[in-house]
């Protein structure tokens, strides 16, 4: 349900309800390379309230940097920033010549990355590219006659293009030829890249980060001449994850860039620019260092560190080790601005947290200085011109916006409407806005139910350093009381390792409980939540990754989960299945064990609504439910919570469980992980949805005699319009519910007829998305209520013959896969021949 606000000082509304927002498409759709939500957050750039890329003047004297999307300079030892571009768009990566007049950077706008030049004495601004592509890492050749960057123009995939300029134009043509690696990759495409590039001082060679036959990571570091008048060679041949960014240093001797090499966290490394040189770290701390660039006469190196949460400029002497940030305590704007002061408020009149989205006058999204900037990873390019971008508040906010109508959407978890203001903005005024979210109809149909979101990361990879307070009080904005943080490994790292704990915790000043948790990351048989371990992390935490120690297809995930159990936690499946739904009958490869730990009682829960597709998902988990199989539902995000652009936010995707006020947070975590594992749990990205039959809900298992008729009550309360309302039976629609409200509402009262044993949940969706939910498309269930008649179980052939072709396709994998030893495969192969007799058993 959304409600608009108009105050003494709108000037214009918003549309009056949640338009369908069909065609929600990925950001940056054009590029062809697999596992998006990776390359898009640690390769391009986006918009963040701190500075996230930089580059020194040409005296060495100033900096030039990005800041919330636009170009600013300011000089060292000053603490007044000077706003350089404007208009629309957003401009990241700026590189300056080496005479000092110009400087290139990178446009997001109209969804695409473009390369512009732009004078730094009259400001005119001139394009390089115009090609719709992602064009990013702009350098300027050191005479300033071309231009290296990266592109994905005419393939998808991100090469280095060299601009030059010719008859008053800049015409692009990539540098090499696109080749295809033969070696097996996880999470990247078989289709080489290359990424980051760098002159050398004399302008006659790139150093660059590639990959070719690299099975992990995005590939060393390289040097190649520019006209390719040898072949490439190799400087540091480790794993990176998109953000090396090697910089070459003016006397052309040393090549500095950021690595993880031996440690959690990105931190500044210098090499030696010849083959055979030996690296060396400088600098050590448990943050990120991102963005590396020489000062002109290398005595310095400026770089972006995320060690205070967001982005700041750290100048490093390179004789000593001294550090200094780069103060910014004044902001002179080159355009009208005013600014906002917003206050949400609860029933009580209280400061209460929330999320905020701002559009400013200029259709740019804002955000406090120092927030944490996320935007969503999908939209509707009909109806939007960019992705929604938001942050997250403990009740008050201060926001600078250029002069006019500022747009405010807030949003107070699941449980209240969304509320969207418009609110002028004038020149040097500070205008104030209060909203109150209010209750849905229907909310306290859920009273006593808590929230959790059972898949979240912390820290990984991405541009922030979240912590467990920074987590909580996200949380709170969502009105989330639980939060897992799923700790798994990225790359070579395991990011979080050092807080697991099996402690659950409240941090100070926040209300949401934080349980550090396991995400089993075995790509080959399907991912795992593993929930409440008592003792110690899983190690090595993966699978079946070729040419490593860790080759094997042992430990199975039934193994994983018998580990896991002995601990006394919780197994699930996570994020399991976008379309096409598995077919065991097809000629697709099938790995994914889901059913295996299923039918042998090594599965705790499922997340129905994850990232993945939930009505996919509900299709597989009714067939198991129609095996006889009880199996809990659960929501779970998959947020990487310090990301800029994110599936998310936390929360987004959460599971609601029947739960008895409790202490401390280990009676909390402890009652509601009971819940789950009982099945009193609903699964929702937005609607909430409540179902009793003859008084029992989720979970409950009832006995009836044939015919017998159940009276049922339906109830739902949603932040966004949906189309369907349907209680299921045994997988088919029994009866749809009619729902008010715009699609947001429902209270019913019906009787149900069952003449043989069955299970029944109530669903609610809608057939589009909704700007509201930050998912493909509304989505909730309950878990199961179960109806035995006759005291015979659940049966379907057509089910488990089903799972049965899965597992023969199984064994098929099993038997051709790698192992260190026969005693390894027989285990795995033992299980899965198991789990088909026991299938075997439920035709």
């Amino acid at each position: 349900m959304i409600r608009i606000l108009t105050s003494a000082i709108a000037l214009v509304l918003f549309a009056t309800g949640p338009a369908g927002a069909e065609g929600r498409e990925p950001v940056m759709k054009q590029v062809e390379v697999p596992h998006n939500y990776y390359w898009r957050e640690m390769y391009v750039p986006h918009l963040t309230s701190g500075p996230s890329s930089l580059d020194w003047t040409a005296d060495g004297k100033s900096l030039v940097y990005s800041m919330q999307g636009r170009l600013w300079r300011q000089r060292i030892g000053d603490e007044t920033a000077h706003q350089l571009t404007t208009g629309g768009g957003y401009d990241y990566q700026p590189d300056v010549s080496a005479d000092g007049r110009r400087v290139v950077f990178t446009r997001y706008l109209n969804d695409a990355y473009e390369i512009v030049i732009r004078d730094l004495r009259s400001g005119r601004e001139t394009k390089v590219t115009d090609n719709g592509a992602v064009n990013l890492d702009p350098r300027w050749s050191p005479d300033g006659k071309r231009i290296a960057y990266v592109t994905t123009d005419e393939t998808g995939h991100f090469h280095i293009a060299i601009a030059s300029a010719e008859s008053g134009a800049w015409n692009s043509k990539r540098w090499l030829e696109e080749r295809t690696s033969d070696t097996p990759r996880y999470y990247y495409s078989q289709i080489d890249h290359e990424l980051s590039p760098s002159w050398s001082p004399d302008g006659k060679s790139l150093t660059f980060i590639a990959n070719p036959e690299i099975g992990y990571g995005t590939g060393a570091l390289y040097r190649q001449p520019v006209d390719l008048s040898a072949p490439a060679e190799m400087l540091i041949n480790e794993e990176t994850a998109w953000r090396a960014r090697p910089d070459w240093s003016p006397d052309g001797k040393r090549i500095a860039y950021s690595s993880f090499e031996r440690r959690q966290w990105h931190q500044l490394w210098i090499t030696y620019a010849e083959p055979g040189g030996y690296p060396l770290a400088f600098s050590y701390g448990e943050f990120d260092i991102d963005a590396a660039r020489w000062s002109p006469d290398g005595k310095r190196i400026a770089y972006v560190s995320n060690e205070s949460g967001t982005g700041e400029i750290v100048i490093q002497d390179m004789t000593g080790g001294a550090r200094e940030k780069l103060t910014i305590e004044d902001k002179r704007y080159a355009e009208g601005m005013g600014s906002l002061q917003l206050r949400i408020e609860d029933e009580n009149g209280d400061a209460t947290p929330a999320r905020i989205s701002i559009i400013g006058a200029d259709g740019r999204y804002y955000a406090p200085d120092g927030a944490m900037i996320h935007a969503d990873d999908y939209y509707d390019r009909a109806k939007a011109p960019a992705e929604t971008t938001y942050f997250h508040t403990d009740g008050e906010a201060f926001v600078i916006a250029p002069v006019g109508v500022a747009k405010i959407t807030v949003w107070r978890g699941f449980r209240h409407e969304v509320v969207e203001a418009s609110v002028a903005v004038a020149k040097g005024k500070t205008s104030v806005e209060t909203v109150t979210p209010e209750f849905l109809p229907n909310a306290d149909a859920l009273d006593g139910w808590r929230s959790g979101d059972v898949h979240v990361h912390m820290n990984y990879g991405g541009i922030y350093r979240m912590t467990p307070e920074k987590l909580a009080k996200q949380a709170d904005a969502e009105d989330l009381d639980l939060v897992f943080n799923l700790i798994v490994n990225k790359e070579q790292r395991i990011p979080d390792i050092d807080y697991f704990t099996p402690e659950p915790f409240n941090p100070e000043g926040t209300d949401a409980t934080i349980l550090h948790a396991q995400e089993y990351h075995t790509s080959l048989w399907g991912h795992m939540g593993l929930l409440g371990l008592k003792d110690h992390y899983l190690l090595g935490d993966y699978v079946a990754y070729p040419k490593t120690a860790l080759h094997s297809y042992f430990p199975d995930n039934p193994t994983v989960a018998d580990i896991a159990h002995d601990q006394g936690a919780l197994v699930g499946y996570v994020h399991p299945f976008d379309p096409p739904a598995p077919e065991p009958t097809s000629d697709r490869k099938l790995s994914h064990a889901l059913p295996v730990n299923a039918v042998l009682g090594k599965l705790d829960y499922l997340e129905i609504v994850g990232f993945a597709d939930p009505l996919i998902t509900e299709s597989v988990w009714h067939k198991l439910l129609n095996t006889g199989l009880k199996i809990p539902a659960a929501g779970g995000t998959d947020a990487m919570t310090n990301y800029s652009s994110l599936r998310g936010p936390l929360g987004q995707n959460r599971t609601l469980v029947k739960a008895a006020d409790s202490e401390s947070p280990e009676q909390e975590v402890a009652a509601w992980l009971a819940g789950l594992k009982a099945g009193n749990s609903i699964a929702t990205n937005g609607p909430l949805v409540m179902l009793t039959l003859d008084g029992a809900g989720p979970g409950a298992e009832l006995k009836r005699s044939a015919g017998a008729t159940l009276t049922f009550k339906a109830a739902l309360s949603s932040i966004a319009a949906v189309d369907s309302l349907d209680l299921i039976v045994n997988g088919e629609v029994a009866q749809s519910i009619p729902v008010s409200g715009e699609g947001a509402s429902a209270s019913f009262e019906g009787e149900v007829t069952i003449d043989e044993s069955a299970w029944v949940t109530l669903r609610a969706y809608s057939k589009t998305a909704s700007p509201y939910v930050l998912d493909n498309y509304p989505f909730a269930t309950t878990s199961p209520i179960y109806v035995t008649v006759g005291g015979k179980p659940v049966r379907s052939r057509d089910a488990a013959d089903h799972f049965i072709a899965w597992i023969d396709k199984l064994i098929g994998v099993a038997e051709e896969g790698s192992y260190n030893t026969d005693e390894e495969r027989a285990a795995v192969l033992a299980n899965l021949k198991k789990a088909r007799r026991e299938f075997e058993k439920r035709r």
